[in-house]
């Protein structure tokens, strides 16, 4: 964060960007850090009874008053003043009510998305006795899903609560599973299609439920012959998935072919783009970006910037450049989980995306002033701010960091424009 320095507010004047050092509950302005755009925010500054404000020289137009020429400035009196701070408490007290409402809207959708997770878990232990039943009720969640993805016009892009260790396969195939049919509706295919990929990531990862214990949860770099077995859970997948007659036929190579590239460096059998269908390609593509953007044990999570930007970079020829592409401009360039610092000089995390105004997403204010559990959820759209900038993790400061609580396994779920 840019330097700042303490002036009195004697000396200061239009252009200034200060930091008020009182409680955010304690001024009639939405933030604690603005610039000044009228002097009669400087007499409201000064009605507060404050001394001093830190001003930040990097971000204010011109630079405060030196003493002398503030004891040349004769008192101000604004007969509009009490009207501006009427003006300015009630939109500070709309901006709250719309934050609180935000916030229930981010709860109830976490709400649902736990729900599809708890029946993700439900369905995938019920598999193996009873393979048919499974598959219905995927076919079902999956079918839902669809629904509200074709029939709402205005899709929200939400940050989910981060997965639990035990959870983390349930997460990531729901997690496949809404970016992938997210998508595939971006990219104009049929409703067939859309829960055809739907249904196939959802169980693209059921191989791994084969697979030991204590291998998945290893926290020290496989051994070759441990990697040979693991790249095998494909295959796996696909035979355990055999028992259910009535699982989609088409989307089997899903499960087959979601880690083969189309350079022939992929496994298990090292397929090129020939001989990959275009479902199991994007499946392939997002499972990739859901896998950077969560930590294991050989490698730390990436930001979702840094995984969109490190895809695009590093995968020119083993993905799916028109995925690719499509996921740059569906989550935008500030994607849900992304640390971003915005033009009034303060830290933020993405905690949703409109699919309609992706430059201006909902972002979750870090201010010392108000406890974290209560940090504001504003609207960029509503509140006349934008992103300077992304940041990676290693550039917060401490306090920063546990305050935002940036996610090591981000998550996804839509809803509708509340």
């Amino acid at each position: 964060m840019t330097k700042s320095c303490k002036v009195a507010v004697a000396q200061l004047q239009i252009g200034n960007f200060v930091r008020l050092p009182i409680a955010w509950k304690d001024h009639p302005f939405i933030f604690n850090s603005f610039k000044i755009k009228q002097q009669a925010q400087i007499e409201l500054i000064k009605n507060l009874g404050l001394d001093f404000v830190f001003v930040c020289p990097e971000r204010s137009d011109t630079l405060p008053l030196t003493s002398s020429e503030s004891q040349c400035q004769s008192d101000i009196i604004d007969n509009n003043l009490e009207q501006l701070s009427s003006e300015l408490s009630r939109q500070k007290a709309k901006s709250i009510d719309a934050q609180q409402s935000l916030r229930r809207h981010l709860q109830k959708t976490e709400k649902h998305f736990i729900r599809n997770v708890a029946m993700m878990r439900n369905l995938m232990n019920k598999l193996r006795s009873r393979p048919l039943a499974a598959v219905n009720e995927a076919q079902e969640l999956i079918h839902d899903m669809c629904n509200q993805l074709l029939t709402d016009d205005k899709l929200v892009l939400h940050l989910m609560a981060e997965a639990k260790s035990d959870d983390s396969i349930y997460y990531h195939s729901l997690n496949v599973a809404v970016l992938s049919m997210l998508i595939a509706k971006e990219l104009e295919w049929s409703r067939k299609e859309i829960e055809i990929v739907g249904i196939g990531a959802l169980f693209h990862d059921i191989g791994k439920l084969k697979v030991p214990t204590q291998l998945l949860r290893k926290t020290a770099p496989l051994t070759q012959a441990e990697q040979n077995y693991f790249n095998q859970h494909p295959a796996m997948g696909a035979e355990l998935i055999g028992a259910a007659e009535n699982f989609p036929e088409q989307a089997l190579p899903i499960i087959l072919n979601h880690h083969e590239f189309l350079d022939g460096s992929g496994v298990p059998n090292g397929l090129k783009e020939p001989q990959i269908d275009k479902l199991s390609q994007l499946i392939c593509a997002i499972n990739t970006y859901d896998n950077l953007c969560h930590s294991d044990r050989s490698k730390k999570a990436k930001t979702p910037y840094a995984a969109l930007g490190f895809l695009y970079k590093n995968y020119q020829n083993q993905l799916n450049q028109q995925v690719i592409n499509r996921l740059v401009k569906m989550l935008g360039i500030y994607p849900p989980g992304s640390i971003v610092e915005l033009s009034s000089g303060q830290f933020a995390m993405v905690m949703s995306v409109n699919l309609s105004k992706l430059l201006l997403p909902r972002v979750l204010v870090y201010d010392p002033t108000v406890p974290k559990e209560q940090a504001p959820i504003v609207d960029l759209a509503n509140e006349g701010l934008t992103i300077v900038r992304c940041l990676p993790i290693a550039a917060l400061p401490l306090k920063v960091l546990k305050y935002l609580d940036p996610r090591d396994k981000v998550s996804y779920f839509f809803g509708a424009e509340k």
